[in-house]
């Protein structure tokens, strides 16, 4: 009698601590899962923080470059994969680019080929810039930045835009070349071939893309300075 009855009660423990632990688990689950926007939103805001460090530091390249090369460098083509003949490397004659706007040629500059979202930077550049042999203080920058499509002018006369095409991705190529579908509205300005660009973050549609441009008085003045501008 005594022997069943401890059974019994063992019995009931067992249960009781399966009970237990569902609920426990139930518990967890449902904190988990009121985490999980929190984290993501986190490591989003993560990544941009890490790609704008990442956009700095294009332009102090592409200022090295200027400075000690009396021009800046074409894009590179877009399509061709990571580890191809030609992939980052600035692409086409002086004053003339092959692919513009085309990617970051980052190869050429010695810097990272992707933003932190695995895409590579689109770069658009003023052809006249790319040629040393006929920059000077008077020439002008033929890009421009909006605050949206038909917008007021945040930036104009620029010589180069860099864009990185944020979470979604839209207009950006992957590193085996492909360009990613979908951009719409604000976000296709920043993924076709015209020389006006759009920097404006979490508006209407999705738009997510990240933007930075050169600045004519920056470089004018860092050239000037390393006696390649007269």
């Amino acid at each position: 009698m005594s022997t069943f009855i401890n059974r019994r009660f063992l019995d009931d423990q067992r249960g009781f601590s399966l009970i237990e632990m569902a609920i426990v688990m139930t518990i967890i689950g449902l904190l988990l899962a009121g985490m999980i926007p929190t984290i993501t939103t986190q490591m989003e805001q993560q990544k941009r923080t890490e790609t704008r460090k990442q956009m700095d530091e294009i332009i102090s390249a592409l200022l090295g470059y200027a400075i000690t090369q009396g021009k800046l460098p074409c894009p590179a083509s877009p399509i061709i994969a990571t580890g191809n003949v030609g992939a980052g490397v600035s692409n086409g004659a002086p004053g003339t680019c092959t692919n513009n706007p085309g990617v970051l040629p980052w190869a050429t500059l010695g810097i990272a080929e992707t933003d932190a979202w695995g895409r590579r930077f689109t770069y658009s550049v003023t052809n006249s810039y790319t040629d040393s042999t006929t920059l000077t203080l008077s020439s002008t920058g033929d890009r421009a930045v909006l605050s949206a499509s038909g917008g007021v002018y945040i930036a104009s006369a620029v010589p180069a835009v860099i864009v990185s095409h944020g979470t979604n991705g839209y207009g950006a190529y992957s590193p085996n070349g492909t360009q990613i579908a979908g951009a719409s509205g604000d976000e296709s300005d920043n993924s076709d071939t015209d020389t006006t660009y759009v920097s404006h973050e979490f508006a209407q549609n999705g738009f997510d893309d990240l933007l930075i441009w050169l600045s004519p008085n920056t470089l004018n003045n860092r050239m000037v300075a390393a006696g390649k501008l007269p």
